[in-house]
């Protein structure tokens, strides 16, 4: 399904901006931040937090989404990602699992500091993603 394109991302993407500038990246020095608001026009931000054995890094989207829900919330809207990149980087497959495990159809919008944006949505991100091992 494609993304509604009149969502309006622009506090999303100040959130995320914002929320960046707290990343722990002492390896990668790749700060992400994410802000994700819900069905209710909460935000709720995350930015990445490495960690010398880089499987445990966390992403910000991830960061994100457990905030949301470690405060009782669960129907998402959108989700912004913000990155100084050459190009928009969108979630990682870990990340694109998790939040399609809240909402397929999420809009998501990817922007860089110099203000490129990409729209797009888990259902484009992550193609059949309900469609697990466990014939779900």
């Amino acid at each position: 399904m494609e993304p509604e394109k009149h969502t309006d991302f622009t506090s999303l993407i100040e959130s995320a901006r914002l929320v960046r500038e707290h990343a722990y990246v002492p390896y990668s020095h790749f700060a992400v931040g994410a802000a994700l608001r819900t069905k209710g026009g909460r935000i709720f931000t995350g930015c990445n937090v490495e960690n010398l054995s880089f499987g445990l890094t966390i992403c910000a989207e991830r960061v994100a989404v457990g905030a949301a829900v470690a405060a009782g919330e669960r129907d998402f809207e959108a989700l912004a990602v913000v990155a100084d990149s050459k190009e928009p980087v969108t979630p990682c497959g870990a990340c694109r699992q998790v939040l399609a495990e809240f909402s397929t159809t999420l809009p998501v919008c990817s922007a860089n500091l110099e203000g490129a944006v990409y729209e797009s949505s888990i259902a484009e991100l992550l193609p059949r993603a309900k469609e697990g091992i466990l014939g779900t």
